[in-house]
C-alpha cells in the first residue's frame, strides 16, 4: 500500500451501478470535480449470483446510468449498443426489457472505461480527521472532502434460518454462483417475488437437473403481479418524488407499504410463463403433479433433519402449521440495511435509525460532521424517497441531484414538467 495521501473532492465506496452513475455523469459533465469510486470486485459483474438464464430487468432499456438527465453522455445504454455493433439487432428484436446478462455487461463496458473508477480496490476504512474524509483503501490512502456510499444491501435470511446456512439452505443472491444438483431432490423456495419466480421457473425448467418435487412458498396473499401500469409508474418520476420528500414520516411509511406491488411484485410475462408451462406440462402431457404453488404460507420455524430440512410455515387464514420437508431450501427473502464495516470509526457521529442510516436532503446522510462536507448515500433512503429510491428507475436523476448539490450550481436540468396526475393539494379549486 502507498503511503502517499491522493486528494479527490468525493469518493466513492463501492461501484455498482447507483455510484456507477454518479462517476459517469461526474466524468462526462462535471470535469471539475475530481472522483474516485472504489469497488473491491476484479471483473466488473453485476448480481453475478441471480445471473440466471431468462432473467430480465423490470425497468426500460432508456433508464440507464446517465440518459435521464444526460442523454448525450458517451456512457448510455444506446452509446453501448452502438459500440459492440449490435444497435439494428437490439431494435429487430423488439425487447421491451433488457436481460440481466447485457445489462451487466453494459455496466462493465462503463465501468472499465471509467477513469474515475478503481476495480479490485476494496475499501478497508473510512475516519474524518484534519477537516476530511480518509480513505483507506487495499492500494492506497485518499483525502476526500465528500463521500458517497454505495455499497447495497445484505441479503437477509429469517433468524431460524440462518444457523443452518450453507450450500443446501442458502439464499437467493448466490444461486447463480455454485454448482447445484437438484436431481430428485425436495426442493423449496420460500419467497413471492420476482427473485422467487425466476428461480422457480429455471427450477422448474431444469436448470439443475430435474427435483423430485418443487415448492414454492410465500407469505403474500397470491402470487402477485408488479403493477406496472402507466398511472402506476408516475411514482417513478421526480416530480412525484420531491413530492413525496415533503410528506410528514409517518405518512410516507404508510404509502410506501401501500406501494409495494409497485415495485415489489412478479412480471406478468413472468407470471403467465409459469402458467403456461404447468398447464403444458402437468395438464396437457399428464405429468405427475411434482410442482406446487402454495401462496398464504409464512415461513416460522426450520430444522436439520439428517442432511436434508424440515420447514414449518403457519397458513395465512387458517392459522394452520404446516410441514415441508426439504433437501434444499432457496430463500428469496430480500436484502436489508446495514452499515459497511469499513465506516465503523465514523459509526458514532452518524444518525443511526435501528442501526440504519438517516438519508435527508439531496440524499445526504445525518451525520455531526462539519458544513461543506456531504456524507452522501444512495439505495439508503426508501422511506425518505419512496419505491423509486432502491429502483433503477430514477438513479440518474438522484446522481445529478447528488452532483449539482456538491458542485453548488445545477450543472444538471433536474426540474420535471407537471405530469397528467396532481400530486400537490389544490390551493384555489377555481384555478
Amino acid at each position: 500500500m502507498s503511503d502517499v495521501s491522493h486528494s479527490v473532492d468525493l469518493a466513492g465506496i463501492g461501484a455498482g451501478p447507483f455510484n456507477l452513475s454518479i462517476a459517469a455523469l461526474a466524468d462526462s459533465h462535471v470535469p471539475s470535480l475530481t472522483t474516485r469510486f472504489f469497488d473491491r470486485q476484479r471483473h466488473y459483474v453485476w448480481h453475478s449470483g441471480m445471473m440466471l438464464p431468462g432473467t430480465h430487468l423490470q425497468t426500460g432499456f432508456l433508464k440507464d446510468l446517465v440518459t435521464g438527465v444526460a442523454p448525450t453522455s458517451p456512457h448510455s445504454f444506446l452509446s453501448y449498443l452502438v459500440a459492440h455493433r449490435r444497435f439494428y439487432r437490439f431494435l429487430n428484436a423488439e425487447l421491451s426489457t433488457v436481460s440481466r446478462a447485457e445489462f451487466s455487461d453494459y455496466l462493465r463496458w462503463v465501468a472499465e472505461h471509467l477513469p474515475n473508477v478503481s476495480l479490485d480496490e476494496g475499501v478497508r476504512e473510512v475516519d474524518f480527521a484534519d477537516d476530511h474524509f480518509r480513505v483507506t483503501t487495499e492500494h492506497g490512502r485518499y483525502r476526500a472532502r465528500h463521500l458517497c456510499l454505495g455499497t447495497g444491501k445484505r441479503p437477509w435470511l429469517p433468524a431460524f434460518a440462518e444457523p443452518l446456512r450453507g450450500p443446501r439452505c442458502l439464499h437467493a443472491e448466490s444461486i447463480a454462483e455454485m454448482t447445484h444438483d437438484f436431481s430428485d431432490q425436495r426442493v423449496v423456495i420460500v419467497g413471492g417475488g420476482q427473485s422467487g419466480a425466476d428461480i422457480f421457473i429455471n427450477a422448474l425448467n431444469g436448470h439443475w437437473g430435474m427435483p423430485a418435487s418443487l415448492h414454492w412458498l410465500s407469505r403474500r396473499r397470491n402470487f402477485q403481479p408488479l403493477d406496472e401500469t402507466a398511472f402506476t409508474n408516475e411514482y417513478f418520476t421526480p416530480e412525484y418524488t420531491s413530492w413525496f420528500t415533503e410528506l410528514d414520516d409517518a405518512t410516507r411509511q404508510r404509502e410506501v407499504l401501500a406501494q409495494k406491488y409497485a415495485s415489489d411484485g412478479i412480471t406478468p410475462a413472468a407470471l403467465l410463463d409459469i402458467y403456461q408451462r404447468l398447464y403444458h406440462r402437468f395438464d396437457v402431457l399428464g405429468e405427475p403433479r411434482w410442482a406446487h404453488l402454495l401462496p398464504h404460507r409464512e415461513a416460522v420455524d426450520m430444522d436439520s433433519i439428517g442432511e436434508g430440512f424440515r420447514l414449518w410455515t403457519t397458513h395465512g387464514l387458517t392459522g394452520d402449521r404446516e410441514r415441508f420437508d426439504a433437501d434444499i431450501v432457496i430463500f428469496a427473502t430480500g436484502f436489508q440495511s446495514g452499515l459497511p464495516e469499513c465506516l465503523a470509526p465514523l459509526q458514532d457521529r452518524l444518525s443511526l435509525t435501528d442501526g440504519s442510516i438517516t438519508v435527508g436532503d439531496h440524499f445526504m446522510v445525518e451525520w455531526d460532521g462539519p458544513p461543506g462536507h456531504g456524507l452522501y448515500a444512495v439505495n439508503a433512503g426508501r422511506t425518505r424517497y419512496g419505491i423509486a429510491e432502491p429502483q433503477l428507475s430514477l438513479m440518474a436523476w438522484r446522481s445529478a441531484v447528488i452532483l449539482n448539490h456538491m458542485a453548488g450550481r445545477a450543472v444538471f436540468d433536474i426540474e420535471d414538467d407537471p405530469g397528467p396526475v396532481t400530486w400537490r393539494p389544490v390551493k384555489d379549486r377555481n384555478a
